[in-house]
């Protein structure tokens, strides 16, 4: 009885590890994730046309402001058209793991 409740805590102890570090992002999976982000937030000098505005670059930003942000736009509770529309079907997981890509880039 001791043993398979033993047992079964230390199951549910790695579990919530392997959780724990799913929600940290993947740095590696979030390049693939974010091959569409790119196209604008990886090139100097890029301007919207319509409204124009300087198009921010997140390489270096912290994981956690990445992730903040696109749950925002994912939600609505940020407003802007694109990146609404950008973040409408990405997962928890897959906004962990484009923040731990971003902030793994320099600035």
């Amino acid at each position: 009885m001791i043993k398979r409740t033993l047992t079964g805590l230390a199951a549910s102890g790695l579990a919530a590890l392997s959780m724990a570090a799913l929600a940290e992002g993947d740095a590696a999976a979030g390049r693939t994730a974010a091959e569409t982000c790119l196209g604008c937030h990886a090139v100097e000098t890029y301007f919207n046309v319509y409204p124009t505005y300087h198009v921010p670059k997140v390489g270096g930003q912290s994981a956690a402001y990445i992730e903040a942000a696109l749950k925002g736009y994912r939600d609505g509770s940020r407003k802007h058209d694109t990146m609404n529309a950008n973040a409408a079907n990405l997962t928890d997981q897959d906004i962990a793991n484009i923040a731990a890509f971003f902030a793994s880039q320099g600035r």
